[in-house]
């Protein structure tokens, strides 16, 4: 009787060792994902950015500015080429609207245009919206450690809620273990098919900050496709006002 008390007591004691274990390792992933997050936020920031959209015939650019506030807002508005100078896409948590300057309109993205693609890139309306999906949407694991240009990762997956209503099955992301930079990511489907792969490169040191300076998006079923973000400057944690991001703010905004 004895010695089955104590088999007892050992198995219990491994069970408990190794539910502590794996409440602890999943603490510690989300909070990996979470500095990975934040190191980007900021409370607010300001960017210039250039998007090159390359295909496999012809390529052109585009430069913009971007501010945001938190996870609700963001604003962006073209300042090159000529014909776009000026358009402005507008985030108010899950919303979106676009100023068109030619014809002096404003829109609200429909979710039937979610999908769409932003502005002929291949990113979608949708990934504007999705900021802080990753963080909040998905139960995340440690899958190992590997290196990826040069640099030692966390490798890990995420695997959305079952409420969750998002359009990726499933995120692999490569951290940097140093900087917590997501050095490379692949989006898959609902049947676990790759759909995107996005890498970052050209580290360095920008708003105080050492972050990729250039990020790629590469959809796995056109070869020859990409676009390419480029980060021209960062700023962090300067004051911006709640009304700088409203309707009425788009067509005041300067390229």
């Amino acid at each position: 009787m004895r010695k089955t008390r104590i088999i007892v007591f050992v198995l219990l004691s491994i069970g408990l060792s190794t539910a502590f274990k794996q409440q602890n390792d999943d603490e510690e992933v989300k909070r990996i994902i979470h500095e990975t997050i934040e190191k980007l936020r900021g409370n607010t920031s300001y960017a210039e950015i250039r998007i090159s959209i390359v295909r496999p015939k012809w390529s052109r650019d585009m430069e913009m500015k971007a501010w945001s506030k938190g996870t609700e807002y963001s604003l962006t508005v073209v300042t090159e080429p000529v014909k776009d100078r000026g358009t402005v896409f507008l985030k108010r948590d899950k919303e979106v609207w676009n100023y068109l300057p030619n014809v002096e309109r404003t829109i609200k993205l429909p979710p039937s245009m979610m999908g769409q693609s932003w502005m002929g890139t291949d990113l979608t309306n949708d990934d504007l919206v999705q900021q802080s999906s990753l963080e909040n949407d998905f139960d995340h694991k440690l899958l190992r450690s590997e290196m990826l240009e040069g640099r030692d990762c966390y490798v890990i997956s995420s695997i959305p809620h079952e409420d969750a209503t998002v359009v990726w099955g499933m995120i692999i992301s490569w951290i940097d273990k140093k900087d917590l930079i997501q050095m490379k990511t692949e989006f898959y489907d609902e049947d676990k098919e790759l759909v995107n792969t996005f890498t970052a490169t050209d580290i360095k040191r920008m708003g105080g900050k050492n972050i990729a300076t250039r990020l790629a998006i590469l959809p796995s079923d056109k070869p020859g496709n990409k676009t390419v973000m480029q980060y021209l400057h960062l700023e962090w944690d300067k004051p911006i006002p709640d009304n700088f991001f409203t309707v009425q703010n788009m067509k005041k905004v300067k390229p």
